[in-house]
């Protein structure tokens, strides 16, 4: 929704036109009493039902219902009600409703239409328990269909967008969310409105699914059923695409920037796991009209959605709009403590006595919000504190969550809070005000004391004008309260499932619930030729080969991926099908049907990648222990999941073969890594799986192309495994060159050649590559060789010989860019964190959203690439690959830290091997293996040992951004006490219009304190200022009475801090002046002469050159 909407012919101008003219009317004196008389009058004879007030007199609900009323006269109430407030205002061209109902109002929105179909569906379901309904089923049902159909003839239009949205999920090519109730045309250009909410998308899918489930016919033929796919094929990523959300404003500060949000992620969780496996022509369907979802995909908006609650959003702290996800209709989140602990935040702060606000600060409709800008200027967010609308409707949405919940003491709350604040129209129906707010003469009182004021209503129900959305929602809650359909009845998928009854329900697909899950994995060991086999079979270890194991087919996943591309292809449409994602690690737990063959795929850790992480195995076992890890905490479907485990000879050359024999030994034995695993023949694991049938392959099967499956190595039978064929690790001195890079720089060409094809050293020949790249360029041909041929045949050679170095080297000359890089980093993004690459000490590129591939390569080969260095390039995309894993299985081990600085991390590993070398030279971080480099980060991620040197605790923890339990709060409280703000490394961090924009506990204002931070340059420093800032919201919190009267200077009040040190060090120890602070950074803070006790004093001198607040208990105070 826009903020001022009066120019032209923008959004919701006449809904603007229409508050103004409403609150003229109102005015200060008007009272609800003055129409009374002559409105009742009016009504009475049509009625027999005495009613006094006028339309703005609040309802007495009980008034409309006896004790004794038959079930057809209560329904024919509510049909009544509904066909009055609702039905009366449907299109009958496209069955949409209007956003108001007052006779210029030609926009119909996507969400509230919805809202609208569901009313009038639920009504049907009470009028089926009666057998004689005078047609009121039919007509209800249809009119529900109508408008299902009608939001879809809207949507379909428009396929060259979704088109557009699957390869680019951009603002500006998403599907619209407001159209022309009468033709079904485009109303708002994406420049006008912002049309990209998920919400809306997945809330249409999840009520397209409940109503063909209870029995309605909706969707007609396969160009509507692989509309609906690649419908799901959009939503399926809503976990790394920020939107506009439910209030069309993205971020809080109304500047039409977009954020990812918890209610947008879960409404599309609840959407995916409704839709999956569903066939859209109900009963009557055949394979051809059954829905896929991409089971990885889901499950990352779900551990997206788990990370980002009881959150909504980076600048949302909580959010009304929080209500329909984690309740009716979408109970999306599984975890009951994570369902309280986001309502319990969502009650606490935004509950008032109106209804609920939508968000702390939020400006709409508040008389000070100006109506001729559509967005904020900055520090404007101030003006709306205290004075944010109440919105009634959200009282509603509590009594359909007691309903469902069983809890009656809610119900009963939330119906006495909404019955003073609704009104009856003529007819004498209930009406839902839209919003009550503060009027202009009263937000100056309003914001001195919260809640002391009157509020007005919208102009909801005055001239015919209803807010439908609120009309609908309400008789549904009404039907439910009243018994006349049970919550199973709106909710046949069985969305909502009673904790006790968990166990129970049979379900297609279903997160529901966080019931121990002890899966049983079965495994299927398969060698890559006879003669592996039999060299394994010497050990014990029974395999199975590709040709052992036909009719069964064993394919690649991007074999599977090739075959889903032609998944809702629909050239009448321009729809191209499934976009190329690969198939993660649940996908390739089934078993498939395609065109009458079994195939079985195995996961995506075994692919051959380009990129050497694969050539460390001890990586690769971990990756299968962490792949059975997250398949045991996901698997949730009735088969077992099958995991094939392919063994390649690759796998067992070198010194490397015994922990490959540890891990196949383990799954012999039946546990791995906690997971309990049944290894067996693929054809016996083959009757307890699951099995997905794709039948879609037979429509275009003319097209389909040939499908590789996995090809048994055909190898001499006679012939032996050679265990021995590759080194252990490769010694440091052949990873060094035994050229001086320094002295070649500046060599000739034809000279650099020669050495180049006269060195056997790996090392050197990388190094003088370098040189000849970047003088030359990537085309340049030597003896018929080109360049970037060669330096492939040295990154293979210098991988099969363990070369970490120079496969590094080798690897970022050649710009390589490793598999799931962009998966990962959003991974990071999802949990709250920023990520940033670039070096260490040097500019940073900070990345807020998900980024493409290619996008990241660009990224990182422009930052972390310099001349010398390029190795880091690669490194920090294996430390974005661990760092997306960690975060997602260990997230405690990245408290405190709410930017990843991947440079900063690299730092923090090259300072741990320091420490660990002691006197010695320490070990080059590049020269360790992959495996090595994963298990340093980890170590370094740990909480620090008491063990250490306060210096080495300081570099490891400055190095990582880490921060103390509430640091950023306690800056908020600084910076509340700090008129001139705060300054830092040459950033200064104002006071306005900070506080004014942002809120204590939202992360952007968390974001902007560690964007401050971010020009420091030694790490131990970084984290004397962390320790600094502490100290000051101490001092601050402890004498009320004191604040800064200048800006605080925070490296003078080091300065000032260290020189005091150095001063009693000279003193009591006889110490000599140094500008070296090394000594003060191995100082602890506490104790007698720690840090903290000068940098107390140094706060306090400052505090005290400042005015004294004066306090009416001072006792010094004489008169």
């Amino acid at each position: 929704m826009s903020a001022g909407n009066s120019w032209n012919l923008k959004p919701d101008q006449k809904d603007q036109i229409c508050d103004l003219a409403e609150r003229e009317t109102i005015g200060l004196n008007f009272t609800f009493r003055d129409m009374a008389t002559s409105v009742a009058a009016a009504a009475r004879p049509h009625r027999k039902i005495d009613r006094l007030g006028s339309i703005y007199e609040p309802l007495k609900l009980s008034i409309l219902q006896r004790e004794d009323e038959p079930l057809w006269e209560k329904l024919d109430r509510y049909y009544d009600a509904v066909k009055n407030t609702i039905l009366n205002y449907q299109s009958p061209t496209t069955g949409l409703f209007p956003v108001k109902t007052c006779s210029n109002c030609k926009e119909a929105k996507v969400r509230d239409s919805l809202y609208c179909a569901a009313a009038a569906w639920a009504l049907s379901m009470a009028y089926r328990r009666i057998d004689d309904d005078m047609g009121r089923t039919h007509e209800l049902e249809h009119s529900a269909i109508k408008c299902m159909r009608g939001i879809l003839y809207c949507y379909m239009r428009q396929a060259d967008k979704v088109e557009e949205f699957k390869q680019d999920p951009s603002p500006s090519k998403c599907l619209h969310s407001v159209f022309n109730v009468d033709t079904g045309d485009e109303v708002h250009s994406y420049n006008d409105y912002h049309h990209l909410q998920i919400d809306a998308v997945s809330l249409f899918l999840l009520y397209l699914v409940e109503m063909i489930c209870s029995g309605l016919q909706i969707i007609y033929n396969t160009d509507e059923v692989s509309f609906i796919q690649n419908l799901v094929f959009c939503v399926e990523r809503a976990y790394r695409v920020p939107d506009y959300g439910m209030w069309e404003r993205g971020s809080k500060y109304n500047n039409g920037s977009t954020e990812l949000h918890s209610s947008s992620v879960g409404l599309a969780k609840a959407a995916l796991e409704a839709i999956n496996g569903f066939n859209l022509f109900g009963n009557q369907g055949c394979s051809w009209s059954v829905i896929f979802v991409d089971l990885d995909a889901h499950n990352r908006n779900r551990q997206t959605l788990c990370s980002l609650l009881p959150r909504e959003s980076r600048s949302h702290n909580t959010d009304a709009a929080l209500l329909p996800t984690i309740s009716y209709p979408a109970f999306a989140v599984d975890d009951d403590a994570l369902y309280s602990q986001t309502l319990d935040k969502i009650v606490r702060k935004l509950r008032g006595k109106y209804g609920f606000k939508r968000f702390l600060r939020d400006g709409y409709r508040t008389a000070n919000e100006d109506k001729n800008r559509r967005y904020y200027k900055p520090a404007e967010m101030k003006l709306f504190d205290g004075i944010e609308c109440e919105f009634p409707i959200f009282f509603i949405y509590m009594m359909i969550d007691g309903v469902f919940r069983g809890n009656k003491a809610q119900v009963k709350e939330y119906q006495e809070l909404l019955e003073p604040i609704i009104f009856q129209s003529n007819e004498g129906h209930a009406v839902i005000p839209k919003y009550y707010y503060v009027p202009a003469d009263f937000v100056e009182a309003e914001q001195n004391k919260h809640g002391s004021q009157k509020r007005f209503p919208s102009n909801s129900g005055r001239d015919g004008n209803l807010f439908l959305f609120g009309q609908a929602l309400f008789n549904i809650a009404k039907l439910l309260v009243d018994e006349l359909i049970s919550p199973k009845d709106i909710d046949p998928i069985h969305r909502y499932v009673p904790r006790q009854d968990q166990r129970n329900v049979s379900m297609r697909y279903s997160n529901q619930g966080p019931i121990e899950n002890d899966v049983v994995i079965h495994v299927a060991l398969i060698a890559e030729s006879q003669r592996l086999q039999v060299f394994l079979n010497t050990y014990g270890i029974q395999t199975q080969t590709p040709q052992q194991v036909e009719p069964i087919q064993i394919w690649p996943q991007k074999e599977l991926v090739k075959a889903y591309r032609f998944l809702a292809i629909n050239k009448k449409l321009g729809l191209s099908g499934r976009p190329e994602r690969p198939v993660g690690c649940i996908g390739t737990c089934k078993i498939y049907r395609i065109l009458g063959k079994t195939v079985v795929c195995y996961p995506i850790v075994f692919d051959l990648s380009d990129f050497y992480l694969s050539q460390d195995v001890m990586l690769l076992i971990d990756d299968i222990t962490n792949a059975l890890q997250f398949i045991k905490q996901c698997w949730k479907m009735q088969g077992r999941p099958l995991f094939l485990v392919l063994i390649r000879e690759d796998n067992i050359k070198g010194s490397r073969f015994n922990p490959v024999l540890d891990m196949l030994a383990s799954f012999k034995k039946g546990n791995i890594g906690g997971v309990k695993v049944h290894v067996d023949r693929l054809q016996t694991l083959i009757s307890g799986a699951v099995v997905e049938q794709l039948d879609f392959l037979r429509v275009n099967e003319a097209e389909i192309p040939e499908f590789k499956s996995f090809e048994e190595l055909e190898l001499p039978k006679h012939s032996k495994v050679k265990r021995q064929t590759s080194t252990p690790n490769a010694s440091d001195l052949e990873q060094q060159p035994e050229i001086s890079v320094e002295e070649w720089l500046h060599k000739p060409t034809p000279e650099i050649i020669r050495k180049f094809h006269d060195s056997d050293c790996l090392a050197s020949q990388a190094q003088l590559a370098s040189i000849l790249l970047r003088r030359e360029g990537p085309d340049f041909l030597a003896k018929d060789e080109n360049l970037m041929d060669e330096l492939e045949r040295i990154y293979r050679r210098a991988g099969s010989r363990k070369l970490w170095s120079v496969v590094r080297l080798a690897a970022s000359l050649l710009t390589k860019l490793v598999d799931s890089l962009a998966p990962s980093i959003t991974s990071v993004l999802v949990h709250g964190k920023q990520v940033t690459l670039g070096l260490f000490g040097q500019e940073e590129e900070v990345i807020s959203n998900p980024l493409s591939p290619g996008v990241i390569q660009g990224i990182i080969y422009s930052k972390c690439s310099p001349h010398g260095g390029e190795r880091e390039a690669v490194l920090q995309q294996e430390l974005v690959i661990h760092i997306g894993w960690i975060i997602s299985n260990n997230p405690e081990l990245f408290s405190g830290m709410l930017k990843i600085r991947v440079g900063w991390i690299v730092q923090a590993m090259k300072h741990e091997l320091k420490i660990r070398a002691g006197d010695m030279p320490p070990q080059d971080i590049h020269q360790l293996s992959p495996s090595d480099i994963k298990q340093l980060l980890l170590d370094v991620l740990q909480p620090q040992h008491t063990g250490r040197s306060w210096l080495n605790r300081r570099q490891i923890d400055g190095s990582l951004n880490r921060t103390p339990l509430g640091f950023y709060d306690r800056v908020w409280q600084i910076l509340e006490r700090t008129p001139n703000g705060i300054l830092v490394a040459g950033t200064h961090l104002p006071q306005q219009p900070t506080l004014s924009d942002m809120t204590m506990y939202e992360m952007n204002f968390s974001l902007l304190v560690e964007d401050t931070l971010k020009n420091i340059v030694l790490p131990e420093y970084r984290q004397i200022i962390v320790e600094l800032l502490m100290v000051v919201s101490i001092v601050l919190e402890r004498n009320p009475e004191l604040e800064f009267s200048d800006r605080v200077d925070l490296d003078g009040l080091v300065k000032e801090a260290f020189t005091d040190f150095q001063r009693d060090r000279s003193h009591f120890e006889g110490m000599e002046k140094q500008d070296d602070m090394e000594s003060f950074y191995n100082t602890p803070p506490v104790g007698k002469r720690g840090t903290s006790s000068y940098l107390t004093k140094a706060v306090m001198i400052q505090l005290l050159q400042g005015d004294v607040k004066p306090c009416k208990d001072d006792p010094c105070s004489v008169s």
